[in-house]
């Protein structure tokens, strides 16, 4: 039968069915009697901080959002979800996750600084998904285990608790989620490492694990030549990494207060035992894992993790242990863990005596480039100067006390402070300092560095302390660079969501304040990353989880 035969058939077939049969079960019947189906929107997981391991920010998967319908007309708030504590983690989003008793869902899942872990369906709050699909609390008041409070902390960076704080990471196939939860526990202090069913709720075997690590120093806090894990001064702040069977974890401290080291912990995903112990000032003292949450960066090919740290002794150039404002490559490809490689910057003690650390911001790993072009694999970093180090992940450079010329490139006073990082798209590199516009870079893939100036940048800046870009994208096309205005966190005031132009930040597609009436978001928290995932873009705030859409 000709084609066109076969559409008067079809549409034969479907007039008698639409006169005999109800509406909304015509189009299934119809396409099941065909033998036909339509393929189903490409759906898409958020497992971690800033979408994966290289810490891109980019969800090249987007299929809904567009430059054309992102607008206040036809995008905007669709609901919202009231959580018990600040959302300072980012919301991380499985499809398709079969809820026991409760049925296939898409789910989003965010975690509280009051020791929280909800499940919510990520499309929907009417009817029964007007409550969590699963919910779990970490804290037991009434047997004395309660989140930590800002002034057992001695720090109001948190306020007013802290409970759960780095972005969880998610295995997908096995649908577990990983996070660290610090509890006061009749007077003690406690962090644990949680596995939990991303399905229930529930723990897993061998979960929960009390984090506990010891190495040998002479440095800040040592006892008989000791340094051992503090679970009240450290503060557990980057995203986790999971990466080859192993969770990868790191610590900074609260507001600077010590004695406190830089540590990197990692932990069999199955077994939960501790496989990795790395602390980075082990004679010394700082040196803390900040990235302002950004989440350690991996190569899972070469089963590399990189981190950059903050303040900090450093003496790695004279042989010694101690790794303060330097970029560090630690390798498990051997077994063992530690540094193989760093950069430190020519004016790290600068850096260390002006509080200006390198550490503020997090690492971004560029993809592989083509094969016979120079530095293949590189990495961007910047921190409180806003200059921006590219370095190549296989020779580092270690430091250079005359200049960083050992470095492929280095950009003195780019950008605005960076308590962010950086998202890449397309061989642009996005930056969101604080007191800047959001700029982006193009990026040479032949000649492998940045143009010096910016290509384009937003009409208006962002305050302290800037924002941490993510992309949404069909591939190369349709890109929006999402950044949410979280500089009215210390007032309580409201965070702004932004969506501009991937390929010219001038142009402002949306942003919420346009019909605040509809969209206003409620208060601020600082560092907070906006998740895109399948047609909605997921903002945590203060014990609020706010879902944007198409609004037909």
């Amino acid at each position: 039968m000709p084609a066109e035969s076969l559409c008067l058939s079809c549409a034969s077939l479907l007039v008698r069915l639409m006169a005999t049969q109800p509406r909304r079960s015509i189009t299934c019947r119809f396409l099941i009697l065909l033998g036909l189906s339509f393929p189903a929107a490409t759906q898409v997981n958020v497992i971690m901080q800033h979408s994966d391991r290289l810490r891109s920010g980019a969800n090249l998967s987007e299929s809904i959002l567009t430059p054309a319908n992102v607008k206040s007309a036809t995008f905007g708030k669709k609901f919202a979800h009231t959580v018990d504590g600040y959302l300072y983690a980012q919301p991380l989003y499985l499809s398709q996750v079969n809820i026991p008793n409760l049925g296939m869902h898409n789910v989003v899942y965010v975690v509280t600084e009051h020791d929280s872990v909800y499940a919510f369906d990520a499309d929907s709050n009417s009817g029964a998904n007007s409550a969590p699909l699963w919910k779990t609390s970490l804290i037991d008041p009434a047997n004395g285990v309660t989140t930590v409070s800002s002034g057992d902390a001695g720090c109001g960076d948190l306020v007013p608790e802290i409970g759960i704080t780095g972005t969880p990471a998610i295995d997908p196939v096995a649908k577990t989620i990983y996070f660290v939860a610090k509890t006061k526990e009749k007077g003690t202090f406690v962090q644990r490492l949680h596995a939990l069913d991303a399905t229930t709720g529930l723990e897993r075997p061998n979960s929960p694990v009390e984090i506990q690590a010891t190495v040998a120093g002479a440095g800040a806090g040592s006892v008989n030549g000791q340094i051992s894990f503090d679970s009240l001064t450290e503060g557990q702040r980057p995203g986790l990494l999971l990466m080859n069977g192993i969770v990868y974890i790191g610590w900074a401290s609260h507001c600077d207060k010590g004695p406190y080291h830089g540590w990197l912990l990692g932990y069999d995903k199955k077994t939960m035992k501790q496989v990795a112990v790395f602390n980075s000032t082990p004679n010394g003292g700082l040196g803390g894992f900040w990235a302002s949450g950004s989440g350690l960066a991996g190569d899972s090919t070469a089963n590399a993790i990189f981190a950059v740290t903050g303040n900090g002794t450093f003496d790695a150039n004279n042989s010694g242990l101690d790794y303060g404002e330097s970029i560090l490559r630690l390798d498990r490809a051997s077994g063992s863990f530690g540094v193989s490689d760093y950069f430190t910057p020519n004016n790290e003690q600068s850096l260390n005596n002006g509080d200006t650390d390198l550490g503020s911001g997090g690492v971004l790993l560029l993809p592989n480039g083509p094969a016979g072009v120079p530095h293949q694999q590189l990495l961007i970093e910047s921190g409180k100067q806003g200059s921006i180090y590219l370095v190549d992940r296989n020779a580092m450079g270690h430091f250079n006390s005359k200049n960083n010329s050992q470095i492929v490139q280095f950009i003195p006073f780019a950008v605005g402070n960076m308590f962010s990082m950086p998202a890449w798209w397309n061989n642009r590199v996005y930056f969101g300092g604080s007191g800047d516009n959001l700029k982006v870079f193009n990026f040479d893939p032949q000649g492998r560095k940045l143009a010096a100036l910016p290509s384009s940048k937003s009409p208006s800046p962002f305050g302290s302390p800037g924002t941490t870009p993510s992309i949404s994208a069909k591939g190369n096309t349709n890109a929006i660079v999402w950044a949410l205005q979280t500089d009215a966190y210390a007032s309580n005031g409201p965070a702004v969501l932004h969506a501009y132009n991937a390929l010219d930040l001038a142009t402002e597609l949306y942003n919420s304040n346009q019909k605040a009436s509809r969209d206003a978001l409620s208060a601020a928290v600082k560092f907070a990353v906006p998740t895109i995932a399948n047609g909605k873009v997921y903002v945590g705030t203060q014990q609020q989880l706010t879902v944007f859409g198409l609004l037909q």
